[in-house]
């Protein structure tokens, strides 16, 4: 688990790694549950025997999205919390890229450089970052993106107070 920061430090930190997640197993458990719970069900995802004889992957796929949403779990391993945080909101994505299809059983890890930092209103501060989902033992990424998040803070801890 990674160490804490205040506000401030973080700021400090643009434009450096701030760290590499554990390993995710994404198993075809995994795939299935997701597929349940977003309602697709495409055969690339959950059928392996039509999956391996019509598709080049030679077997099922992870959910685009699936991959995606594990960022928040690799963020709690991987990026310094902020002390001063009450809680963390995700803001969204200026850009996602798709590169890679995570077959099943393969580990993915995320690594988060800090791209900016910004204070918005009294009590927030928008976090952006460029990840990269590596996929163990392959040469290209799973995905790249551009994610934003926001720490929430009380207006006390401001670090320019």
């Amino acid at each position: 688990m990674p160490h804490t920061i205040s506000l401030s430090e973080m700021s400090g930190l643009v434009g450096t790694e701030l760290g590499v997640s554990d390993w995710i197993e994404v198993d075809q458990s995994m795939i299935d549950q997701f597929a349940d719970a977003t309602h697709d069900h495409q055969f690339i995802h959950v059928d392996a025997a039509r999956a391996k004889a019509e598709t080049p992957f030679g077997g099922t796929i992870a959910h685009g999205f699936l991959t995606l949403s594990l960022l928040s779990a690799m963020n709690y391993s991987a990026v310094p919390q902020i002390r001063e945080r009450r809680m963390g909101i995700n803001y969204g994505f200026d850009k996602v890229r798709l590169i890679t299809p995570v077959k099943s059983g393969a580990r993915v890890r995320g690594r988060f450089v800090l791209k900016g930092t910004r204070l918005r209103g009294a009590d927030m501060m928008m976090l952006t970052f460029d990840v990269t989902v590596e996929i163990d033992g392959q040469k290209n990424p799973a995905l790249t993106a551009e994610w934003l998040t926001i720490a929430q803070f009380d207006p006390k801890d401001r670090p320019d107070a």
